[in-house]
């Protein structure tokens, strides 16, 4: 956990008091991989249940959950993924992950998916500090392009994606479907790759 504060110190995790664990951190045995896979499902089902745009129309399963984060742990033992949670003491307020394209032609880049914080706990920093963590672990990896998309109407998440030097490279007008109701999906891009030879600063 000292790994954990120290490197969270270098990406301004910290936020609020929180803490930013990696995912080998979050499963280092089952009790609390056990523990984590249901808080995180508790944070996803009730941002649903309130109208998050997270991909989901009604809740997820707390089985459905699992099943995606054993997915998402499995490709951060390759190298291929970043798991991130955020605690406050021994509370999970937060989480996100990113993973690699699975398309060979587009395995340098990843994409940034289910960044969530519990809807107790907005307004702490704690989403910036979760994408701040991603975004370094990202770089470390050496991941060249990170992107991600959001719904049109999720204008908080876009301008904090804009504020961490994300930026909007094209939408599919009234795409997201939710009901009746149609948004726009909105994608973004961060360029981790080093300015080419002849690349105006």
């Amino acid at each position: 956990m000292d790994r954990d504060r120290d490197r969270d110190r270098e990406t301004g995790g910290a936020a609020a008091g929180a803490v930013i664990v990696d995912a080998l951190e979050l499963v280092s045995d089952p009790e609390r991989a056990a523990r984590f896979a249901g808080a995180a499902h508790r944070i996803l089902a009730e941002l649903v249940a309130g109208g998050a745009a997270l991909g989901w129309v009604d809740p997820p399963g707390r089985d459905e959950v699992a099943q995606l984060l054993d997915g998402v742990v499995a490709a951060v033992r390759t190298g291929d993924a970043a798991l991130r949670g955020a605690y406050l003491g021994d509370r999970l307020v937060g989480l996100g992950y990113w993973q690699r394209y699975a398309r060979p032609t587009h395995r340098p880049h990843a994409d940034l998916e289910k960044l969530a914080v519990a809807a107790g706990a907005h307004g702490l920093g704690l989403g910036r500090a979760l994408t701040a963590a991603l975004v370094e672990d990202a770089r470390r990896a050496g991941i060249e392009v990170l992107t991600l998309d959001a719904r049109g109407d999720n204008t908080g998440a876009l301008r904090l994606y804009a504020s961490l030097g994300f930026t909007e490279y094209g939408r599919l007008p009234r795409f997201v479907a939710v009901g009746e109701r149609r948004y726009d999906k909105v994608f973004c891009m961060l360029d981790l790759r080093p300015p080419a030879p002849g690349d105006t600063p």
